[in-house]
């Protein structure tokens, strides 16, 4: 009985979990189904899910529409360039605030947790205004530059850095790897799982940023995918859906790839990542 009773319930348990799966993934596949078909076929009575004939036509017009190709390489060296220095900055900052004794430490630790309390639209005039006197608007540097700091990832490795014992320090210490050696070859391996969390994150936030870009930025050699997007998208006349649909899948296909190829991997960082050492 007990043995039927475990199997009901996880058949129970898989038929829900395969439902939300079906939702999840519902409208990704509206969307690559969408972006195939001729445009006659996008509002019809009965949808149709499997396109048919195939029109690859959408793709093509899309790359000539838009510099899709230098968005992509702009916004990879974007998410990779502001992942790069927030790496660290986060490091350097938790491991100050986590392993180190000064004179108002929890003051100024609570100052720096204050970005995250503040709505981050509140910070594009000031940070606008700022660039502007700079004279780094319209570059790469300016939609990277405001987020190089996170308080976010800050507090997070901190908190990995103080599960860290501190006899394991004392240690360290003792066999003539302290301060920054113990912070290179000990917390930062240690904490690599609460790293990739916070990495996999950062990627997939600022690969989907728009109105920052957009605010900072207005010729297309600097500009990113997702304010390509908007170039399909018409007051006047509406969107066209088909190329709309084309070109969200190529701005998604990418995060989703890396996503699918270390699956495992960042399943693992996001438990890990929770867990006490």
């Amino acid at each position: 009985m007990k043995f039927n009773r475990r199997i009901k319930n996880r058949m129970g348990l898989h038929l829900v979990l395969m439902l939300v799966s079906i939702i999840t993934v519902a409208p990704y596949l509206w969307i690559l189904s969408t972006s195939l078909k001729y445009r006659a076929e996008v509002f019809t009575p009965t949808p149709k899910w499997i396109p048919w004939p195939i029109n690859f036509q959408n793709y093509l017009e899309v790359f000539q529409m838009a510099p899709f190709h230098l968005y992509l390489i702009n916004t990879i060296l974007v998410v990779t360039g502001i992942l790069a220095v927030q790496l660290v900055t986060i490091t350097l900052a938790a491991y100050v605030f986590a392993r180190r004794n000064f004179w108002g430490k929890e003051f100024f630790f609570f100052l720096f947790l204050i970005q995250m309390m503040i709505p981050i639209h509140a910070t594009f005039l000031p940070n606008f205004l700022t660039l502007k006197k700079l004279d780094l608007l319209n570059t790469r540097i300016a939609i990277m530059l405001p987020f190089f700091a996170s308080g976010y990832g800050t507090f997070l490795l901190r908190q990995a850095f103080r599960q860290i014992p501190r006899v394991l320090e004392d240690a360290a210490v003792i066999d003539g790897c302290g301060g920054f050696r113990f912070l290179w070859h000990v917390l930062i391996p240690l904490a690599k799982p609460t790293l990739i969390a916070f990495s996999i994150i950062s990627l997939v936030s600022h690969w989907n940023d728009y109105l920052w870009p957009l605010i900072v930025t207005d010729t297309p050699e600097v500009r990113t995918l997702t304010i390509g997007l908007g170039m399909f998208v018409q007051q006047e006349s509406g969107a066209d859906w088909t190329l709309l649909m084309a070109a969200t899948a190529f701005v998604t296909a990418p995060m989703l790839i890396f996503f699918l190829v270390f699956q495992k991997k960042f399943v693992e960082s996001f438990m890990l990542s929770g867990m006490k050492g």
